[in-house]
């Protein structure tokens, strides 16, 4: 898409639309920047955007429907190739290297797009039932209205971020049951001295025996360089192993209330755990349009 002279109405964000809350995002962002959307539902439609934004909904079912005409290997590309990506709850586990408390209804795990350094905790809020609004941090640059109102509908919380990941909010929660049990399992392996990794289309979920935790090695090709008998260059591939240190937020006495992360960045990238296209602040969509429109100006 050409950069020259574009005014703030051609620039077009693009909804992910296999499942979930589209339509929201899209009322916001128009409302809220004014800038055109369109819904996405297949892989060309990549080429007429400059940014795109993950819903939430069910990040199981988006990744099954994606799976069919090649959607998810063409997201990856785009998440990859520098456009502005935001991933708001569902979407934010999709944008995860590593996801625990994976849905049972994909037999070899959570379907992931990758691209942060995060350790996801799926439903780490709860249930459906138990949705609530908390105050959370505003995104930076747009303080003023105070905190903004966040809420969490079956939400993912973030329980560790790599380095080069720029933590734009937390909040403390109390995790579920469900993923209460998750952090205990995963604190036992800690403790005793074991990484918990896993591939980024798996996670370590194993469910032969109830909820018990795997070392899953994610590999990486590198290439080494060496001399040949005739004096040439040879190059090898060599298949690495890595293993990341998981360390998990801690929880407090009596109430196992934990500071989690819940918005983020990681530069062309930015996830928020709670839902702000159902509320009337516009702030984040706001945020999100910045980031598009900045990668426009630089072309």
């Amino acid at each position: 898409m050409s950069t020259t002279a574009r005014s703030d109405k051609d620039i077009v964000i693009g909804v992910l639309a296999l499942q979930g809350a589209f339509q929201e995002h899209q009322e916001c962002l128009e409302k809220g920047t004014g800038c055109k959307t369109i819904q996405v539902k297949t892989p060309h439609q990549l080429e007429q955007i400059d940014g795109i934004v993950f819903p939430g909904g069910e990040s199981t079912a988006m990744g099954l429907i994606g799976s069919v005409d090649g959607m998810w290997n063409a997201l990856k590309d785009f998440t990859k190739s520098g456009k502005p990506v935001w991933g708001t709850c569902a979407g934010m586990i999709l944008l995860a290297e590593r996801c625990v408390g994976g849905s049972a209804v994909i037999e070899n795990g959570q379907s992931l797009i990758g691209g942060l350094d995060i350790l996801v905790c799926r439903n780490y809020f709860g249930s459906q039932i138990s949705s609530f609004e908390m105050s959370t941090p505003c995104p930076p640059g747009f303080e003023e209205g105070g905190t903004f109102p966040g809420v969490f509908i079956r939400a993912p919380a973030i329980l560790s971020a790599g380095d080069d990941i720029e933590v734009l909010g937390r909040v403390i929660a109390t995790p579920c049951r469900q993923a209460a049990v998750v952090l205990r399992e995963l604190e036992n392996k800690i403790a005793n001295g074991e990484n918990v990794v896993m591939m980024g289309v798996v996670d370590a979920l194993e469910r032969t025996s109830g909820l018990k935790y795997v070392d899953v090695k994610r590999e990486t090709t590198i290439v080494s360089s060496t001399t040949s008998a005739d004096g040439g260059e040879e190059k090898k591939d060599i298949m690495l192993s890595e293993m990341h240190k998981i360390e998990l937020p801690g929880a407090a006495d009596g109430t196992n209330a934990r500071e989690v992360i819940c918005a983020a960045r990681k530069n062309n990238i930015l996830i928020t755990a709670f839902h702000p296209e159902i509320t009337q602040d516009y702030r984040w969509h706001q945020y999100f349009y910045k980031m598009v429109k900045e990668t426009v100006c630089q072309g």
